[in-house]
């Protein structure tokens, strides 16, 4: 009996051991779980670099050269499975004979906006500008034509750059624009950005395949403010002369008049709200 009592005794003993150690290490575990940093989503890491480039920033002003690389850093990353798109996908597919642009809404407030654009092949933004704007867009899968555009504004000040249409047609001007880029753009690629002044503030796309475009405005368009986004028909340099404006036969080719012109009839742009895990302000 002494020896069952010695042995229930240690056994009870080793017993409270084995609870005050598991009690120990489930705290420690907790301690552990309470401490690790919580995973992010995309979106939201977006967002969070997004408030602080556009923080101190206004119509016109644009993000310091260390907060745009900073964004650009974070948009080089994002893939499309990390938004949850595929090429597949009910937005990417059309058998209209104009083809429906589908805009993902991620978030807007003052400072800056985040969205997606979905064309199917074939789609096309056509040319339109961003008064006051600096925008950051990645190509996140699909080819895509762009063609951009800055005004000249390096001409001497005697040269005029407007051509005024006849008075016949009562048409708006005609200012005479630089051609930034036209190309094709295969992704993956390098996420690009525009400014006010520079940078292609004008531009089109043109779906060539089903293409997704991720899209960064900081401020985002607003009619209140004055930021209406106006859209633009271009025309060779040939078609019209200005006294004492000269160009280059071999130059003419980038160089284009754009006039304003109303909405095309045929752009039909569906707004979605994105899918994805919703963004927390605070």
């Amino acid at each position: 009996m002494g020896i069952g009592r010695n042995l229930s005794e240690r056994k009870g003993r080793e017993l409270r051991e084995l609870r005050e150690e598991t009690n120990t290490n489930t705290n420690k575990s907790r301690k552990n779980r309470r401490q690790r940093p919580r995973k992010i989503s995309i979106g939201q890491r977006l967002f969070q670099t997004c408030n602080q480039v556009f923080a101190s920033t206004s119509p016109g002003i644009v993000p310091s050269p260390q907060h745009i690389e900073m964004l650009l850093s974070v948009l080089d990353g994002i893939s499309q499975e990390d938004l949850g798109l595929r090429p597949d996908m009910p937005c990417f597919n059309t058998n209209k004979r104009t083809p429906k642009i589908t805009y993902l809404h991620i978030y807007e407030c003052e400072q800056f906006s985040m969205g997606i654009f979905c064309l199917p092949p074939s789609g096309v933004i056509p040319l339109h500008n961003h008064p006051g704007m600096t925008v950051f867009s990645k190509l996140l899968f699909g080819t895509m034509h762009i063609k951009s555009y800055d005004w000249v504004t390096d001409l001497p000040p005697h040269i005029s750059t407007v051509v005024k249409p006849s008075e016949t047609f009562q048409t708006s001007d005609m200012r005479l624009a630089k051609v930034k880029v036209d190309a094709e753009f295969d992704a993956p690629c390098d996420p690009s950005v525009l400014y006010p002044t520079d940078g292609g503030n004008m531009h089109w796309f043109t779906a060539v395949t089903a293409c997704a475009v991720l899209d960064v405005l900081g401020p985002p368009y607003s009619d209140p403010d004055g930021r209406h986004c106006t859209y633009y028909q271009n025309f060779p340099f040939s078609s019209y002369s200005v006294d004492g404006l000269s160009i280059p036969e071999e130059e003419r080719k980038t160089y284009e008049w754009l006039q304003e012109k109303e909405k095309p009839e045929n752009l039909k742009v569906v707004v979605k709200m994105y899918s994805g895990p919703k963004i927390v302000e605070n």
